[in-house]
């Protein structure tokens, strides 16, 4: 994603047209739409006050995808990991994909497997929850996440975040994308570190009421 496209979607996650992003950096509004229709570019002053109001670095917002190293997936003799994990995701919550039996008490679980791979998925709580999500290779556990999140407002959509995470890239296989919008809603994902080791958080707005946190961490396990 160029710089371009990053700030409209940016912009409107906050639900601001130009002429309040423009407002905000005691700017000129064609400023703006120069920046976003990839005829300009910010100097490094700009850059800095943009990374402050979006809370994103100032490396998220000039490394365009063609220039972003892939994380390190685990391990160069199980390349198929990261597609398999992609498919248990697609699969389990966010495709809507049937519980399994529960492994605690009050916990819901859903489970995928193929070949030498196993995914299970187990949460606690619903409005406010916590879980982990773990993939195991011939019986061994190779890879774990947690996480913890909120609903902040009525106007949440559980189906809205099932599609944001249905389209989590090859690129950050950990939760869903850096951006999904659809109608009023809009979801953003940052995350640092590779597969080995990370940490993030995700959130969803409506208009410009975030109604939905959630934060997660992991890597592997050995």
């Amino acid at each position: 994603m160029l710089f371009s496209e990053k700030l409209q979607l940016l912009r409107k996650s906050k639900g601001w047209t130009q002429e309040d992003l423009a407002a905000g950096l005691n700017l000129a509004r064609q400023t703006i739409t120069k920046w976003e229709s990839g005829a300009g570019f910010p100097d490094i002053a700009n850059l800095i006050a943009l990374s402050e109001l979006f809370l994103v670095t100032v490396d998220y917002l000039v490394k365009d995808d063609t220039c972003r190293l892939k994380p390190r997936m685990i391990d160069p003799d199980r390349p198929e990991f990261v597609p398999f994990l992609l498919k248990a995701k697609k699969a389990t919550y966010s495709g809507k994909g049937p519980e399994c039996e529960s492994s605690r008490p009050a916990s819901h679980d859903l489970r995928f497997s193929e070949g030498d791979y196993l995914y299970i998925d187990t949460y606690l709580g619903g409005e406010r929850f916590s879980g982990e999500e773990a993939v195991w290779y011939k019986g061994d556990p190779i890879f774990a996440m947690n996480y913890s999140g909120r609903v902040l407002d009525d106007r949440f959509s559980g189906d809205f975040l099932k599609a944001a995470l249905s389209a989590v890239p090859e690129h950050m296989p950990f939760r869903g994308p850096e951006f999904f919008s659809e109608g009023d809603y809009r979801f953003r994902c940052f995350v640092s570190g590779d597969a080995d080791w990370f940490q993030g958080y995700e959130e969803i707005f409506f208009g410009e009421l975030r109604v939905y946190e959630c934060f997660f961490h992991g890597g592997t396990v050995k």
